[in-house]
């Protein structure tokens, strides 16, 4: 199966392990990945849409046959034994994922590729102990955020700039990250003119934007 830039990108970061989890699996294309590059000895796939979880399910069958795949229908991490070392999260809001942190457990290393919302789980994400290994954006038709975050490794110097953008994308910027910031402060413009007058959150949340702007095409 071919993988989308997206999934792609989110599959290439994950680590050799034990035991791996993917939760929220959809069709099961990141633990083929995983367990077809030899990532990982088990792995644990859940979703709460038992289609879903069947299509998941019948493309990994033969793993499952073996042994090697366990399938949970849950919500998040409700029913995935807690031996999973590694856990992937990818496609889900940043509240949500924070939810299913909170009601499940918290993993040795998370995988997470969150919808919106990314500076809120990048701060609970620091409170609960992690530090935030890859923090970047990528570009495969939208804006993706991805997060990696390993308990109790090396923590680096978030401040409320890298809590908003992303330490990555500050200290090294792509070429995705600065297409990321001229259409976000395109996107305030447009409001702006939309309102007919000046809005000082608008013109606060451009402010930052145009500064970071700057300092990613000075760094590239």
């Amino acid at each position: 199966m071919k993988l989308s830039l997206r999934l792609r990108t989110v599959c290439e970061e994950i680590e050799p392990c034990g035991v791996f989890a993917d939760v929220g699996c959809d069709h099961g294309y990141c633990a083929e990945y995983a367990l077809g590059q030899g990532l990982c000895g088990r792995c644990y796939i859940s979703d709460v849409s038992a289609a879903s979880l069947a299509k998941a399910e019948k493309l990994l069958s033969a793993y499952i046959r073996a042994g090697t795949v366990q399938s949970f229908c849950c919500a998040g991490l409700e029913l995935v034994p807690r031996d999973a070392e590694q856990v992937l999260i990818a496609g889900m809001g940043g509240e949500e994922i924070i939810g299913i942190l909170k009601a499940g457990f918290l993993p040795e290393r998370l995988i997470l590729q969150p919808m919106k919302n990314s500076p809120k789980l990048r701060a609970y994400l620091l409170e609960n102990g992690y530090a935030l290994t890859r923090d970047y954006t990528f570009f495969d038709g939208k804006f993706y955020d991805l997060i990696c975050a390993r308990k109790g490794g090396a923590a680096r110097g978030y401040d409320a700039r890298s809590l908003l953008f992303g330490y990555d994308n500050l200290h090294t910027p792509t070429r995705d990250f600065i297409a990321y910031l001229e259409a976000e402060a395109e996107k305030c413009r447009v409001q702006e003119r939309a309102a007919g007058a000046r809005v000082s959150k608008i013109e606060e949340r451009l402010a930052l934007l145009t500064e970071a702007l700057h300092e990613a095409e000075r760094n590239i």
